[in-house]
């Protein structure tokens, strides 16, 4: 067992988006094992519940509100508008880093098995400053989404990026890895990647993750898609460099082909061929374009990063507002 003193502070971040029908049980769940660790002395009693409502069009925000008042642990962080999940992690550590010894990230759809969650804190208390929620088997995914979330994580090892195969955005980081993390300025996130590039001690708690509680998933496969795109481009240059070697393969290609023409023209046996020209020229065209996207794409990130644009807007939040009520109670 480590040095470190049991009964810390820690605060789980849900990200919330249009999460009406699930968010009362997600709540009394979440409230239950919260409950239970602080009675047992595993953690403080100023531990904290956040809920961040990443632009919600349903009533998630009134729902949060309310339970804030009703159960002093829940506490929310509404945005101005809606700037996507992974800002809303960052958004929810950013608040709460300062008051905390340590934080977890979790979705609200409780597909996640929230029993992890006392792991998660032994761990801790062992001397790990990452502890990463790791799915030991995929089998509420169809046949599709699990054949390409395993073509993605090869895909990205290939590519030389360091992430945690199942592993989503469960996860506990201590305060000292939540700062470090918290330094990476750049505005495209992508966190499964980032985490990993923080060091410090790591491990692994697995679990089986569940059906959907209620609601439908917030990421379709359009977004899915969008979002490996992302984390691709954001931590590899190696799509540029295959562009750089298709381009040279092309001209090798082409260089053949001359070759053979002005031999086959040599012997008398050339053919006019309308169909095999329109065929290369529309076969290399579709290349170019697909090599300008891929440079585009590179270019519109850095597009992104050079205006330094902030990656949120906070409307409303109760949760430093908890602590200083609970500090002035005290006085």
């Amino acid at each position: 067992m480590s040095s470190i003193k049991q009964n810390k502070k820690l605060t789980v971040i849900v990200p919330c988006y249009n999460e009406e029908e699930v968010l009362p049980e997600t709540v009394k769940e979440l409230s239950n094992i919260l409950d239970s660790l602080i009675k047992s002395k595993q953690i403080d009693s100023q531990s904290r519940l956040l809920f961040v409502n990443d632009g919600s069009k349903d009533d998630t925000w009134n729902l949060i509100e309310n339970y804030s008042h009703e159960l002093p642990h829940v506490t929310g962080i509404k945005f101005s508008r809606n700037f996507g999940h992974q800002d809303a992690l960052l958004a929810g550590m950013t608040v709460a880093v300062n008051y905390s010894d340590m934080i977890i990230t979790i979705d609200a759809d409780l597909q996640d098995d929230i029993n992890a969650i006392p792991k998660m804190v032994a761990a801790y208390y062992n001397g790990y400053d990452v502890v990463y929620g790791v799915r030991n088997n995929r089998d509420t995914d169809t046949a599709f989404k699990r054949g390409t979330a395993m073509a993605f994580y090869g895909l990205m090892r290939r590519l030389g990026v360091d992430m945690v195969p199942n592993s989503a955005d469960y996860r506990l980081l201590s305060k000292r890895a939540t700062k470090a993390l918290l330094a990476f300025k750049e505005r495209n996130l992508f966190l499964r990647g980032m985490v990993p590039l923080v060091g410090f001690p790591s491990t692994k708690v697995y679990y089986a993750r569940k059906e959907r509680f209620a609601g439908t998933s917030k990421y379709p496969l359009k977004k899915m898609i969008k979002f490996a795109f992302d984390g691709i481009t954001s931590f590899s240059t190696v799509p540029i460099r295959l562009i750089m070697n298709l381009g040279i393969l092309l001209v090798v290609v082409g260089i053949g082909l001359f070759v053979y023409t002005l031999m086959q023209k040599l012997r008398g046996a050339v053919i006019t061929g309308w169909a095999s020209l329109m065929t290369s020229i529309w076969v290399i065209g579709g290349v170019q374009l697909i090599c300008i996207s891929v440079i585009g794409e590179y270019i519109g990130k850095i597009f992104i990063e050079v205006k330094q644009r902030p990656r949120y807007t906070i409307e409303q939040e109760n949760y430093t507002e908890s602590f200083e009520y609970k500090d002035n109670s005290d006085d």
